[in-house]
């Protein structure tokens, strides 16, 4: 990373940090009803109980394109002001540059056991619910297929359907989860 990029990443930190939370914020995600998936609808009640911990007003808005609309490509995300984040992680790191925190309480083991309890969480589940979701075939085809391309006309609904299935899958097989059994998933996340 080059220091133009550190020194960039860093002047946005300050900026937004410097404005307060605004009244408008938003989140962002899929129709919850017949399009969010299990991954996303995971995501999207994680981000608002933190926002509901830290007393952040927000409203929450359900849009056929969301993921087309977030910057990352991953929903949920928040418009807050003149600021559009997404992912869990950066949201955090958002709310945390305006000086809001749940941790700001914890020492510095307890920030560790922490962090590395939302990796378990993030890796593990994570991984096993995009494997429920995208590979094991009866929940590909009476779920995910169904809600993902509810939204779009034929054979949209095929195409861009497909297309989130080969992503995901590429990343599950970066991951080493492509090629597990659900048997083998299911041992992942009881252990």
């Amino acid at each position: 990373m080059s220091a133009n990029v550190l020194l960039t990443e860093s002047v946005g930190v300050e900026i937004q940090g410097a404005e307060p939370w605004p009244e408008n914020a938003t989140l962002f995600q899929t129709f919850e009803e017949e399009q969010i998936l299990l991954p996303d609808n995971v995501s999207s009640l994680a981000v608002q109980a933190f926002l509901h911990m830290n007393g952040l007003d927000f409203s929450v808005t359900s849009r056929s394109n969301a993921e087309a609309m977030s910057p990352t490509g991953q929903i949920p995300f928040i418009k807050a002001g003149d600021f559009v984040v997404a992912e869990m992680d950066h949201i955090i790191s958002f709310v945390s540059s305006k000086g809001i925190s749940l941790v700001k309480n914890l020492d510095d083991s307890q920030r560790s056991d922490m962090r590395a309890y939302m990796s378990l969480v993030n890796n593990v589940l994570g991984n096993a619910e995009l494997y429920l979701t995208w590979i094991d075939e009866v929940t590909l085809n009476t779920v995910t297929k169904p809600r993902f391309g509810s939204v779009y006309p034929w054979p949209l609904d095929i195409i861009l359907t497909y297309q989130k299935q080969k992503q995901v899958v590429k990343k599950l097989k970066a991951l080493g989860w492509a090629e597990k059994s659900l048997e083998e998933v299911y041992t992942e996340v009881e252990n």
